[in-house]
């Protein structure tokens, strides 16, 4: 049985969920644990097919002591209080967004990787659900070299995942990773786990070799359809992506934001895994200003799935929007 939702707005057509047999109503008996369920999500925009695909979750146990400035925690609190959320964790939603076109298909970074672990690993099961092999992947967009972004393009033989893909990633991300000395002066991750980050970066850009391109910010690709942006700041070279047809569009702020309500809340209000915190702030604030003017159409890597919606202005500061939708049923 599939369950199906269609979204609010007739400019985009019908969106619909898929969600694995294992979670559906005829399921006899709750699972104990995490349940590999790659959720998708599909919608258009413009001419294109999309999706959003559920590459699975994870919780940061170091709750708001992850979050900064230390004495903002306080007002932090009382907000995810206000809205019933917990403070002793932070959810990590991952959302990778897959994009088709006449002789297309595009992958917008690529998870966590096919992994043991229940609770993550999914976007593979995902793509073959809705018929697309790694073979047919043509494009592919790595926004940033963190883990749950570049290890999904490296297949457990150690080859890549997507062997006819050509993956951009913008220079001053691929050489920041890819050199002797690295600066992390600025960040506030724990200096203990940053050696291993840079390695596995490094050996994963070493087994991708030249299928990566380096593709400057403000670069249109594929006759417009996508144009790589500068969000600098939650790393050297992380990009954003604006895809557009059909007189809509879709901006995909990837990292720019880790939680949902927080960093909406008060941009300035940041995470502890970005490199260059001051610089990150700068962009969100930049981001979110220019989206809620606009009323731009957003798509978030880290946001609840299926991951859109808009930002809207709250005051001083912003809150996210996610689009409407209803519940409809397409059974089978």
């Amino acid at each position: 049985m599939l369950r199906s939702l269609g979204l609010g707005s007739a400019a985009i057509g019908v969106g619909s969920v898929l969600s694995s047999p294992r979670l559906s109503a005829n399921t006899a008996q709750t699972p104990s644990g995490p349940v590999r369920n790659p959720y998708i999500y599909a919608f258009h925009i413009g001419d294109l097919e999309a999706w959003s695909i559920s590459d699975g979750f994870m919780k940061f146990g170091q709750g708001l002591d992850l979050m900064y400035p230390e004495s903002e925690r306080p007002a932090m609190k009382a907000a995810l209080e206000g809205i019933y959320e917990p403070a002793d964790f932070l959810p990590l939603y991952v959302n990778v967004l897959v994009i088709r076109s006449d002789r297309e298909v595009m992958l917008f970074d690529a998870g966590f990787g096919i992994s043991e672990r229940a609770d993550r690993g999914w976007l593979m099961e995902g793509l073959a659900e809705i018929g697309i092999q790694p073979e047919a992947v043509t494009a592919a967009f790595l926004s940033h070299a963190h883990g749950d972004h570049q290890a999904g393009f490296i297949a457990p033989d150690g080859k890549p995942m997507f062997p006819n893909a050509a993956i951009h990633t913008t220079p001053e991300e691929y050489n920041f990773w890819r050199q002797k000395e690295h600066d992390f002066s600025k960040s506030r991750r724990n200096p203990k786990a940053i050696p291993g980050m840079i390695r596995k970066a490094q050996e994963r850009f070493e087994i991708l070799g030249d299928r990566v391109q380096q593709t400057k910010a403000g670069s249109r690709l594929f006759g417009g359809t996508v144009t790589i942006e500068n969000g600098f700041g939650h790393t050297p070279g992380h990009a954003l992506y604006r895809i557009e047809s059909a007189g809509e569009s879709l901006f995909h702020i990837v990292d720019s934001v880790h939680h949902h309500m927080l960093m909406f809340r008060d941009p300035k209000w940041s995470i502890g895994l970005d490199h260059t915190p001051k610089l990150a702030v700068e962009t969100r604030q930049c981001i979110f200003a220019q989206a809620a003017q606009s009323r731009t159409r957003c798509y978030g890597f880290h946001i609840p799935w299926p991951g859109i919606g808009h930002i809207a202005q709250q005051g001083s500061g912003y809150a996210w929007i996610p689009e409407r939708q209803w519940w409809q049923c397409r059974c089978s």
